[in-house]
């Protein structure tokens, strides 16, 4: 088994403070592994990387269709919103367009990101809502997806059709067997894969076209759908979005808990699934901005770029105490 490497320093001063290590691939549409750092067999949990695999479904079956769901709609069945106003409320009239109400929700409540809505909730006294929760539209795509088939209310239960679905699509694209799963922090299953198998699926979603069948078909439009509305998959200040329009849509992005990420390069047939061990998400930000530097998806001196690699740390006074920045070595040509 190969160790992680170095990723990401975290500098203070003249002093190299923290070191965060990881692994990460990048896959082209063969499968092949173009460059890997780590071990490229190790198994991870994607956590919310792995949406856009668990939308499949949702629009190779017809459903998305059916409800007259747009590009819109399928941003959100991928995104880890903020809980901002421009997502709750195009969640809320997605699960009144389809019937639904907050109470068939199985992802919980969650307080918001956003803190215009968070105060909101505050000053009236009021609890958040299943809605709130980030993960919501991921959700309201599984009630979709469950009307549709004539399932029970239960979605998230493993033996439920939408995540036999789900488990299908996520083996075929990652074109391996799972090596289990664990319940995410939305209570949905989440499935285990190497970080190969997780960089295969993200090069499929990369090279998938309308006319290669309707797996190719569902994977194009919720990968255009990403970069058509960053700003619904994350929200203001967030690495996905923000990236994704730096690289003015090139590239699709998306995090997952404990320092996860991936990224889909249609116009190279790439795929990317970058892990960092130590679970700390600016590391993640950091090597996965690095890499895209290194395959010049991204501007080094964009502004986006400069608050997650070379970035300043300042203290509470503003004083600038030292940086974080890519490994010596790690993504150097």
């Amino acid at each position: 088994m190969t160790n992680p490497i170095p990723m990401a320093e975290i500098w203070r001063g003249e002093f190299l403070e923290n070191v965060h290590l990881g692994h990460a691939v990048i896959c082209d549409d063969t499968g092949q592994i173009v460059e890997a750092w780590g071990d490229p067999e190790a198994v991870v949990l994607p956590r919310s990387s792995s949406k856009m695999i668990q939308a499949l479904p949702l629009v190779e079956s017809g459903a998305a269709d059916k409800a007259g769901l747009t590009e819109e709609h399928l941003a959100l069945a991928c995104a880890s919103h903020n809980a901002a106003a421009i997502h709750i409320d195009r969640v809320q009239a997605w699960l009144d367009h389809i019937g639904c109400t907050d109470d068939d929700f199985r992802c919980g409540p969650q307080q918001p990101r956003d803190t215009e809505i968070r105060n909101q909730l505050i000053r009236a006294g009021e609890a958040p809502c299943q809605i709130h929760n980030n993960c919501s539209g991921k959700h309201t795509g599984f009630l979709t997806l469950a009307r549709h088939l004539g399932a029970g209310p239960e979605y998230v239960d493993i033996d439920h059709p939408v995540q036999q679905a789900i488990l299908e699509a996520f083996e075929d694209v990652a074109d391996e067997t799972s090596a289990g799963f664990a319940i995410d922090g939305c209570s949905a299953p989440n499935h285990a894969s190497s970080l190969h198998g997780m960089a295969r699926a993200m090069a499929f979603f990369a090279a998938a076209d309308a006319g290669q069948g309707q797996r190719a078909a569902a994977a194009q439009r919720l990968r255009q759908a990403m970069v058509s509305y960053p700003e619904l998959v994350a929200g203001e200040g967030r690495a996905c979005t923000e990236l994704m329009r730096a690289t003015q849509g090139r590239v699709a992005l998306k995090t997952g808990a404990e320092a996860f990420f991936i990224a889909i390069v249609p116009e190279r047939k790439l795929g990317i699934a970058l892990k960092i061990v130590d679970g700390t998400t600016r590391g993640a930000e950091c090597a996965i901005t690095a890499i895209l530097v290194k395959l010049g998806l991204l501007d080094p001196k964009h502004p986006a770029t400069l608050k997650r690699m070379n970035a300043p740390i300042r203290n509470w006074r503003g004083i600038e105490t030292g940086s974080i920045r890519p490994a010596a070595g790690f993504c150097e040509s």
